[in-house]
């Protein structure tokens, strides 16, 4: 497959599977553009087809802001923006003699929203798509291969273990905390039982002083 034929099935495999309109890159090549409300079966599904929107106009994916649930600690909101989004934090200088390092974040707003619902899937809640920058396309040979050297985000591997292992802890505290429950409730019960006895044990006692015989002195 060349470099032509290769491009046209590329566009024509994001076409199939989302369904949306096509754009065209400075190639004209088409492509299919992201739009409010498409839908993925999951967040790296998202990621990884923004990612090749990403590729196949010339900008770079970044993975930015998330939010968790309350409930579980698991992502439910993502935003994915180009790597020129925002800008470089001044901070103090070290050294006049360092190289200063090339500017690459001028502010850019290009990014989409996606959002968990509660089927499990993920929405795209906003999407914004220019850049005020410009987009530069790679030839077809090196986006085909950055694309098939893809591979999970390490930040986010990190965060689903720790997520895995914050749900475990929270089970084991779980059952750690029905156990005390259960024991309170067992002392609870024995100090009712202990109360009560102690109360028969002092009725019992002014019982039988009441009827002791008292004998006058000779």
């Amino acid at each position: 497959m060349d470099e032509n034929q290769f491009a046209e099935y590329e566009a024509a495999t994001i076409a199939n599977s989302y369904g949306n309109d096509l754009v065209v890159d400075n190639e004209g090549h088409s492509y299919s553009e992201p739009y409010v409300g498409m839908v993925f079966d999951s967040e790296e599904a998202a990621k990884g087809y923004y990612d090749a929107y990403a590729t196949n106009m010339g900008f770079v994916m970044r993975v930015d802001a998330f939010r968790r649930s309350m409930r579980d600690g698991s992502v439910v909101w993502r935003r994915l923006v180009c790597n020129k989004e925002g800008f470089r934090k001044c901070r103090p200088k070290r050294s006049e003699a360092r190289k200063p390092r090339a500017i690459t974040r001028e502010g850019c707003k290009a990014m989409i929203v996606v959002k968990k619902e509660k089927t499990g899937r993920w929405v795209v809640t906003k999407f914004f798509k220019e850049h005020n920058h410009p987009l530069v396309v790679a030839p077809v040979n090196v986006r085909r291969s950055l694309q098939q050297s893809q591979t999970p985000d390490e930040k986010d591997i990190k965060i689903r273990q720790l997520t895995a292992e914050l749900q475990r802890e929270r089970k084991r505290s779980a059952a750690l905390q029905e156990q005390l429950n259960s024991i309170l409730k067992d002392m609870e019960e024995h100090s009712k039982h202990l109360s009560r006895n102690i109360t028969n044990i002092i009725q019992s006692v002014n019982e039988i002083e009441s009827r002791r015989i008292v004998f006058p002195s000779s």
